[in-house]
């Protein structure tokens, strides 16, 4: 039991947790989405849908809405209740060129094995004019919120400043996780034709704190989503980056 308990530990620590519960910080996202990519009607891939959250909530839009996602267990549970979920790697998508609308990448580069492919093959599957919508880790933020390593165990949890150590250093206590510049997320479209829809930061849904102390989440997000519309934006906790694709692949 301990060998499968640790297994299971270690495949969420590398693969990352999914949104499991549809909370509020998940509702300010999808309507950011929904700001910048058409989603009535249209054609829709999330890639990395774990439980098929998202896919669940976009289809309120879209009878078109499809899932993929690297973890076994979790594509089949998804599959129990959603058609068009499959089990694939992010750097190798089943479907046609030029297929999607909109592509989500949401939190999921940071834990592929390849993320310039991942970019690369979204952008193959999508139509000219689709657009792919990403969220990662800002290397800004002032918390690492995959855990870290260090005395030989892994400690979860937000850990403090350790985006800000040199690469050689943060790489060694969170080996499990990338986290983005604004730089290194754009260098993985180049070669790719596409112009950027918006590129900015967003600050986090504080869902855990306001589930014991709503007053202090509620003057967290109205100090930090204010700031979302200042320079202090780079800060935030997660990249927000849309692209449209221009021409064909």
């Amino acid at each position: 039991m301990d060998n499968v308990s640790n297994e299971r530990d270690s495949k969420a620590i590398t693969l990352g947790h999914p949104s499991y519960v549809w909370r509020f910080g998940q509702d300010r996202r999808l309507d950011l989405i929904r700001r910048y990519a058409h989603l009535d009607g249209t054609c829709i891939l999330d890639i990395g849908c774990g439980l098929g959250t998202y896919v669940k909530k976009l289809l309120a839009f879209s009878d078109d809405v499809y899932g993929v996602d690297i973890d076994p267990d979790k594509v089949a549970q998804a599959q129990k209740q959603l058609e068009h979920i499959y089990l694939a790697p992010a750097e190798r998508l089943p479907f046609p060129d030029a297929y999607f609308d909109v592509i989500l990448l949401h939190e999921v580069l940071e834990h592929v094995a390849d993320d310039r492919q991942s970019v690369h093959e979204a952008y193959r599957v999508a139509k000219v004019g689709g657009r792919l919508v990403i969220f990662v880790p800002n290397r800004l933020f002032l918390f690492e919120t995959h855990g870290a390593y260090w005395g030989g165990k892994y400690h979860s949890g937000n850990i403090p400043l350790v985006n800000y150590l040199p690469d050689v250093l943060r790489n060694r206590v969170c080996p499990h996780v990338r986290t983005y510049t604004t730089r290194s997320l754009r260098r993985l479209l180049d070669g790719l034709a596409f112009h950027i829809v918006v590129h900015t930061q967003v600050y986090p849904g504080y869902d855990n704190i306001a589930y014991c102390h709503p007053s202090i989440a509620r003057g967290l997000r109205s100090l930090t989503y204010t700031l979302e519309s200042t320079p202090l934006r780079v800060f935030g906790l997660s990249h927000l980056l849309v692209v449209e694709k221009t021409e064909p692949s």
